[in-house]
C-alpha cells in the first residue's frame, strides 16, 4: 500500500529484512513485552480529519499489547457479533460512513477492484503482492479517498496521497485456522516498523481487540518522525492513523488508515471494520 509519512521524518524506502529468524525473534519479544511492530504511519494530518478524535462509548479501548474481552450481549437482547463464513464480498468492506462517524466531514469516495496487488505498508512488508505472500486466487481491494483522481494502475490509490483516507484488502481462506495463520504472518511483517532510527516514522504498540471467538483484530498507531526521539513510538502521544490486521472466521484482511485519527477514533474504526468483515 502506501509508503511512509509524507513529512515528519518521511517514510524511507523499503529496507530489506533478511533474516526470518530475526523477525520471529522480534515477534516473540513483542508477545512478551506487549510491543509488536507493524506497518508505517502517515506523517501529516489528513485535511479532512483534523478535528478531535471521537470518544464515543462504542469505541472502548483495548489495553495496548493485550486483548479486550468479547462484549456481553446487550440489554436490548441483540445477538453478539459472529465470525464470518463463506466468500468475501464488497459488502464485507468498510464504507465511507464509518469515517463520518469519527469526525471526517469531507465527502469520501469508495473505489473497488478484485485481483492482486500491494496489501500493506511496503516499507515494512516489502514490495510484493498478496498472492506472492500467501497464495490464493485474489482479494477485494477498496480505497476510500476524498478525491476522484485515482492511480491509473490501481483505482484504490489516490493520485495525491493527501486525499487517501484509508485502503482495505480482504479475502477468504479455506478455513478459520488458515485465516488465523495468514493474519499472524501479515502481522509479523509489520513488526520491524515498531523500531526505527530516531527521526523516522514508527508504529506504536500493538493493541488486540476480540469481539467473539475467531473475530479479532490487531492494530498499531502511526507516529511521525518528529515524535520518534528514542527509536520507538513515544508514550502518551496520540497516533496519526495506523494499520490493522483483521480476522473474522475464514475472512482476513489488512486496513491502512491514512487519515490522521487518534487512539479513540482508530479503535472505533478497527472495531467497525472487524464487525463488517
Amino acid at each position: 500500500m502506501n509508503g511512509g509519512p509524507a513529512s515528519g521524518g518521511g517514510r524511507a524506502a523499503v529496507r530489506p529484512r533478511s533474516a526470518v529468524a530475526a523477525l520471529v525473534a522480534a515477534a516473540a519479544c513483542g508477545l512478551a513485552t506487549g510491543r509488536f511492530v507493524l506497518p508505517p504511519p502517515h506523517g501529516t494530518a489528513h485535511p479532512a480529519a483534523r478535528s478531535a478524535p471521537a470518544t464515543d462509548g462504542a469505541s472502548a479501548l483495548a489495553t495496548a499489547g493485550a486483548s479486550a474481552p468479547a462484549p456481553a450481549p446487550s440489554a436490548s437482547g441483540s445477538a453478539p457479533p459472529k465470525a464470518a463464513t463463506g466468500p468475501v464480498t464488497t459488502a464485507d468492506l468498510l464504507d465511507p460512513a464509518a469515517f463520518g462517524a469519527v469526525g471526517i466531514t469531507a465527502q469520501i469516495h469508495a473505489r473497488d477492484r478484485f485481483g492482486d496487488g500491494a496489501y500493506a505498508n511496503s516499507a515494512c512488508a516489502g514490495e510484493k503482492t498478496l498472492t506472492q505472500t500467501l497464495g490464493g486466487p485474489g482479494a477485494h481491494f477498496r480505497g476510500l479517498m476524498t478525491s476522484t483522481h485515482a492511480d491509473a494502475d490501481d483505482p484504490t490509490v489516490a493520485v495525491d496521497r493527501a486525499d487517501q483516507v484509508a485502503r482495505e484488502v480482504a479475502a477468504e481462506a479455506l478455513s478459520p485456522a488458515l485465516a488465523r495463520n495468514f493474519t499472524e504472518r501479515l502481522l509479523l511483517e509489520e513488526v520491524p516498523c515498531q523500531d526505527e532510527p530516531p527521526g523516522h516514522w514508527v508504529y506504536g504498540r500493538t493493541t488486540t481487540v476480540e469481539l467473539a471467538p475467531d473475530l479479532s483484530a490487531s492494530w498499531m498507531g502511526s507516529y511521525q518522525g518528529s515524535l520518534n526521539t528514542s527509536g520507538t513510538a513515544p508514550e502518551g502521544k496520540e497516533p496519526c492513523g495506523g494499520i490493522a490486521v483483521l480476522r473474522s472466521g475464514n475472512h482476513y484482511g489488512v486496513l491502512e488508515v491514512d487519515a490522521c485519527l487518534g487512539t479513540a477514533a482508530m479503535s472505533r474504526i478497527v472495531r467497525t471494520a472487524l464487525s463488517q468483515l
